[in-house]
Order: C-alpha cells, then sequence, then structure tokens
C-alpha cells in the first residue's frame, strides 16, 4: 500500500473517517478499497473491520466486512441503519430492489463485467448458456434472494423446481453430490477455491459466467439522501478509488499480503484465503476484464443503457415480489458518472 500515491487533501472535506461497508470477508474483489489503507492499520476482529489512515489524505478509513459478517444484511440495510457509512457495496440489482425505501445512488464501480458464475464438477456437462442449465434439470444451489436467479426463473431459462436457496457460501454440499450440482459463486474465488484449497473436492471445475445478468457487481455507492451534502467529498474521493483500483490489479502483492493477515487474523467461521487464490483472482481480474474500463474509456464508470435495460428486466421482478422500487426509476437515479476523474484508465 502506497500511501504517499494518495495525497489529496480530504481534511474538513470528507468526513474524519470514511467508513466503506463491504459486502463480504476480504477478498481480491475489494482489494481496491483495501489498496487505500496506509501502513500498520489496526484489524479489529471483534467488529469485524479495519482501520488506518486514508493514505496521505488526513483522514481515517474504516473498512467494515459484510455478508456473513453482518449477519446477510444487505450493505443498503446497514447504511440505512448506520449513518456513519458514507460508501457501500451495492449491486446493480440491490439498488433497484431498495430504490424505493432505500434509495442509493452508485458513484464508482470497481467491476465491468460482473463475475459471477455458475460452477458445476461433473466432466458430462458443458454448459453454454443459462437455458442448457435450466434443460438438465441440475440441481441449482443459490442464495436466497438472488435476483439473477429469479429473474432466469421468471424468463424461462431455469426451472423453480431445481434451485435450492438455502446455500449460504460453503462447498460442503458441492463435495457431497461430487460435483453434480451447479452452484452459484465468483470466477475469483470459488473456482480457485475448489480445485486448490478444498481438499475434500481438489480436481476441475468448469463454470459458467453470468453476462445474461449485467449487473455493476460490488459498485461503490452512497445513500441518495447524502449525495448532496457529500458531493465536495466525493470529488476529491472518488478518483483516489479509481486510482486505487488501477495500483491494485497492477502490483497487488502487498494489499494481498494485508488481506491474508486480516482474514487469518479475523473469525471467519470458515471462509479462507491462500496466496495462489489471490494470485489466481488477479490474473482473473485481467484476463476475463472483469477490472476494465466503462465504454467511455474511463475506469470506473457506468453505461446508462445497460443499467436501464437492467431495471427493465427487474422491476417488474421485485414489484411481483412486493419491494416495490421508485416508479419511473430510471438510471440516473441509481448511477452517476459525476464524480469519476475521467483521465484514470487501464493502459
Amino acid at each position: 500500500m502506497a500511501a504517499s500515491q494518495y495525497t489529496t487533501p480530504l481534511k474538513g472535506v470528507c468526513p474524519d473517517t470514511v467508513v466503506v461497508q463491504t459486502s463480504w470477508w476480504p477478498e481480491a474483489d475489494q482489494g481496491f478499497t483495501y489498496q487505500l489503507l496506509g501502513p500498520n492499520p489496526t484489524i479489529d476482529a471483534d467488529h469485524n473491520r479495519v482501520v488506518g489512515q486514508l493514505g496521505a489524505t488526513g483522514v481515517r478509513l474504516e473498512i467494515r466486512s459484510g455478508g456473513p459478517a453482518a449477519g446477510y444484511q444487505q450493505p443498503s440495510a446497514l447504511m440505512a441503519q448506520d449513518d456513519a457509512i458514507l460508501l457501500g457495496y451495492v449491486g446493480t440489482d440491490e439498488a433497484i430492489q431498495n430504490s424505493g425505501k432505500i434509495p442509493t445512488v452508485a458513484v464508482f464501480s470497481s467491476y465491468d463485467r460482473n463475475p459471477e458464475v455458475f460452477l458445476w464438477g461433473n466432466p458430462d456437462w458443458n454448459f453454454t448458456n443459462i437455458g442448457e442449465i435450466g434443460q438438465s434439470g441440475a440441481k441449482v444451489l443459490a442464495y436466497a434472494g438472488a435476483a439473477d436467479i429469479d429473474l432466469f426463473v421468471r424468463q424461462g431459462l431455469l426451472k423453480q423446481s431445481q434451485v435450492d436457496t438455502s446455500y449460504q457460501g460453503s462447498p460442503d454440499r458441492f463435495v457431497a453430490a461430487d460435483g453434480k450440482v451447479v452452484q452459484q459463486g465468483f470466477v475469483t474465488n470459488e473456482v480457485y477455491h475448489l480445485e486448490h484449497d478444498v481438499q475434500a473436492w481438489n480436481r476441475p471445475v468448469k463454470y459458467l459466467l453470468v453476462d445474461a445478468y449485467p449487473i455493476y457487481q460490488s459498485a461503490l455507492a452512497i445513500r441518495a439522501d447524502k449525495l448532496e451534502a457529500n458531493s465536495a467529498c466525493l470529488a476529491k474521493l472518488v478518483p483516489l478509488f479509481q486510482q486505487a483500483q488501477r495500483d491494485y490489479i497492477t502490483a497487488p502483492g502487498p494489499t494481498n499480503q494485508l488481506l491474508l493477515d486480516i482474514v487469518g487474523k479475523s473469525h471467519t467461521a470458515g471462509f479462507s484465503l491462500s496466496p495462489g487464490l489471490l494470485t489466481y483472482a488477479n490474473q482473473t481480474q485481467r484476463d476475463l476484464k472483469l477490472i476494465a474500463n466503462g465504454a467511455d474509456g474511463v475506469l470506473g464508470s457506468f453505461d446508462n443503457a445497460r443499467v436501464q435495460k437492467l431495471i427493465d428486466d427487474l422491476v417488474p421482478l421485485y414489484t411481483d415480489k412486493g419491494t416495490n422500487p421508485k416508479t419511473g426509476l430510471t438510471a440516473t437515479d441509481v448511477v452517476t458518472n459525476q464524480f469519476l476523474e475521467k483521465s484514470v484508465s487501464l493502459s
């Protein structure tokens, strides 16, 4: 973490402690946020958070773990409960879902391509699209409330009868089924983890990237009611996240060591990282262009047409489920490129 690289003065412009709520335990998908930590941050294992200097900006950075570490509450729900949280990892689907009651606006896209996958261990299966998974009748292990699963069922690509939404991230059931299930995961994590770190499996898996669900995963978002008051802060802060993402994917070594240290000292109930996993994740982020410039050539930007298509697909689904997204929701309600530094891009 080269703190000397992040020197924009934030004291008096941003909160004295910039709090970021993530969506899972520390991992490569979140490396850009941990990249901004100055030397010798404090690991608070009892509260699942890390606190340190935000580079050399004059303010502090507090990064809170999410997912299992926060009782599986959505980051936007946590942001609604705690005013101290400035930014949270809010995927486009979550932003659409909660636009009626907890509206958020994403200000930086950490991933240009959705890193989610369906993966399986049966070597006889060679799925090339979601519809083929549906036609096979294979059991699909999914997280409860996963909107992509609901959408694929609604579109007739998957059958409701084949979906099991009791999955919570453990590889145990995949192993017990001898890989003859389709499981949700991230291409940056579960694929390598199963092949190399889960000794009970430790053999190849196959996967299909969920490009049919082009959300902006783990986008940095702020509560809509806090946007205007924090606009001066965001104008200086968001370019630092852009720079940190570029720096992390270019030279991830020091931040990866910090991620290993944090997870090693935290009470993660079985979640683990390895140096090999992080190296694989970084290579995959580059090779599959998960981290990439937006259509406008700017690192971290959003494509409004892509967001609007997601809105058109997901609003009816969420409305049917009783969530009631904002009436007349448009892309500019949930994403903005206004705080991005246009000159920051990946070469």
